[in-house]
């Protein structure tokens, strides 16, 4: 998908202030009236119509009519916005470079962050062409209606910046994780070539044992890659392999653990046979090689993306059904994944967008439901939303 960051610098607060709107109203919304945009933005004069004019004609939201109701939708495109303002107020993105990779589930550009240092911005972009069988989920997953591929995306961010984030702390030969935001990670530009790639390396049995050595590793530390393959490990010069990609990591405790720890050890014996023409007939075995020595499955969660979290992308990952006994996690886990820097916009009247915090989630203040410059308003979930008067 086209990255097009151009229309960013001639955007206004107003703009800002509609699209996320939208996004917050996609909460509760799969198509968002117009009624509600105009008061969640709380423009005057008619300022909201004009911003969503503008961003249809930007191609930043989508007209829609549903069964019910006319209205408008958030995509990709303007996701996209929403973050890279957020990530470019931070300092961590200032200007957007060439793709130098694209995959079912993302699109890789090379950007300038601080100091014009060259870093990596990922946007996870799942149900372009994965995932293409999960049920039909939506407004917080009712069985009759599509899945949030957006909210998804959002997911497996947040999942993949907490894993990487704690492997780099444990030196883990992984790249440098500088930022997160929404459906984005950015991280350091690591000069090596992709595993598949490589027709010929000068010990393949070095090679092996690192990589065999990296699984066990991480098993030890409670956690397993997934998607250990080719396609998710790089060769630096020095012949050394960096681990990449990390939304299918899954802890040594996970009910399905032995059948991803297996599925990556077959990966890399195959590969190595084909590609090759290496095999050993020593490789490890989950339970004998796997013994639990540190918990940095545990270590992820208190991160922020937690084993609700986990479970939440799965489950929707997998198309299986998510109501009954979880719905008062699922509801936690959507308002935590949905909030942002940027949502206090429609609560903020002085200065368009805030930026607060890691962009994982918002912080919370005890706040008098009587005071009289805010309105305290109940969601279709009975969720409170505090909304300043203007």
């Amino acid at each position: 998908m086209k990255l097009d960051p151009k229309a960013l610098r001639y955007m206004s607060n107003e703009d800002f202030r509609v699209l996320t709107a939208i996004e917050v109203a996609s909460r509760n919304h799969d198509v968002v009236p117009e009624a509600l945009i105009i008061q969640l933005a709380q423009l005057r004069g008619g300022g909201a119509t004009k911003c969503i004019g503008d961003l249809v004609k930007r191609k930043l939201i989508a007209s829609e009519k549903s069964q019910k109701n006319y209205g408008y939708k958030l995509i990709y495109s303007g996701y996209d916005y929403l973050a890279l303002r957020t990530l470019s107020k931070r300092g961590s993105v200032m200007s957007v470079g060439n793709q130098i990779g694209v995959g079912k589930e993302s699109d890789i550009f090379v950007v300038a962050g601080e100091n014009d240092e060259e870093v990596v911005l990922k946007l996870h972009r799942l149900g372009r062409l994965s995932f293409r069988n999960v049920k039909q989920k939506r407004d917080y997953f009712k069985q009759s209606q599509s899945p949030s591929w957006i909210y998804m995306s959002r997911l497996s961010a947040m999942k993949e910046y907490a894993f990487m984030k704690v492997l780099y702390e444990h030196s883990f030969p992984v790249p440098k994780p500088i930022d997160q935001n929404r459906h984005c990670v950015v991280m350091e530009l690591v000069d090596a070539f992709p595993l598949r790639q490589i027709d010929k390396v000068g010990n393949p049995g070095k090679l092996y044992s690192d990589l065999m050595d990296m699984i066990v590793r991480l098993a030890k530390h409670g956690l397993i890659h997934g998607d250990f393959n080719e396609f998710n490990i790089l060769i630096k010069e020095d012949g050394s392999p960096i681990l990449i990609d990390f939304p299918q990591m899954v802890s040594t405790s996970h009910p399905n653990a032995e059948f991803y720890f297996n599925r990556d050890v077959d990966c890399i014996r195959i590969f190595f046979k084909r590609r090759f023409g290496y095999e050993s007939a020593l490789y490890p075995k989950f339970g004998l090689d796997s013994n639990k020595e540190f918990d940095l499955d545990v270590q992820v969660a208190a991160s922020g993306f937690t084993k609700k979290d986990q479970m939440q992308l799965e489950k929707m990952m997998e198309g299986t059904d998510i109501q009954g006994e979880n719905d008062d996690s699922t509801e936690s886990v959507l308002q935590q994944a949905l909030s942002s820097d940027d949502e206090s916009i429609i609560s903020d009247s002085q200065d368009g967008l805030s930026d607060q915090g890691d962009g994982t989630g918002s912080e919370e203040e005890d706040f008098d439901e009587t005071d009289p410059d805010y309105i305290v308003e109940k969601d279709r979930l009975g969720n409170t939303i505090r909304r300043k008067v203007d």
